[in-house]
């Protein structure tokens, strides 16, 4: 049944994550691997999160001037105003997350699976080390410290598409923009953004590992835990964006 599948995995996440925390590894080695994990987990995402969130900011404010259509009014600022809500409140944070999620998820999921199914995680625990913690503690550290830059870059760039699209397409001018991101702007958005991208790093982290961990077979298993590795972080990081809204903002 599902509900016991559910039940069966949360009970082995759980007892997955108190192994990431004990026995850690030296500091040194920790730091080696922990910048290792941010190129290959932040630094490379760079570019798709850069692509992503010009153009849906783009498209964002050519919805938002096409909606208000020629009502008199609705003054023209309100286009960059309301781009601007929806690339702090949820496009920045949630959207790029679960873009993250395919992409780094994935990565996580299939390079731990693969270096079970080689045995390379048996010979890390031959030699005495910890395979959980020296696999996953880094993971952790690198995209709760990165993914918030990313998401400030996101929403830089979200806007910024924005205002692109508006002036260029002569939905507004340049001075309604400006205007409108100046207009009722709280900066605890931003801080409610930065909230939700670290829990929803510590999903990205570490669900993709537990199923990556647990993978037992060959180049099918592996691919299965992947998608399955996101399908859950993705559900994961949309339960935790509603449980997080109710508790920070309503």
């Amino acid at each position: 049944m599902l509900i016991f599948r559910i039940l069966k995995n949360l009970g082995g996440y759980s007892l997955f994550m108190t192994q990431v925390f004990r026995k850690p590894e030296k500091f040194r080695v920790f730091l080696k691997l922990f910048f290792r994990e941010v190129d290959d987990l932040g630094m490379s995402s760079v570019g798709i999160v850069s692509f992503f969130s010009f153009f849906i900011g783009a498209v964002v404010s050519l919805q938002m001037a096409y909606n208000m259509g020629d009502n008199p009014f609705i003054p023209l600022s309100y286009i960059a105003l309301a781009t601007r809500e929806s690339i702090i409140l949820e496009f920045a944070p949630t959207m790029i997350s679960i873009v993250l999620a395919g992409k780094v998820g994935s990565y996580i999921a299939s390079s731990i699976g693969t270096m079970k199914v080689t045995e390379q995680v048996d010979a890390l625990e031959v030699m005495g080390v910890n395979s959980i913690s020296y696999l996953v503690a880094p993971k952790i550290a690198a995209a709760m410290m990165f993914f918030p830059i990313l998401i400030v870059m996101s929403m830089f760039l979200g806007i910024l598409g924005g205002w692109v699209a508006s002036v260029g397409s002569g939905v507004c001018t340049s001075s309604d923009y400006i205007l409108g991101l100046q207009s009722y702007f709280k900066p605890f958005y931003v801080i409610y953004a930065l909230i939700k991208t670290e829990f929803f790093a510590f999903a990205i982290a570490t669900i993709p590992s537990f199923y990556g961990y647990k993978v037992s077979g060959g180049a099918l298993e592996v691919g299965r835990s992947s998608t399955l590795a996101v399908v859950w972080t993705s559900i994961t990081i949309i339960l935790l964006n509603y449980i997080l809204t109710q508790l920070l903002l309503v």
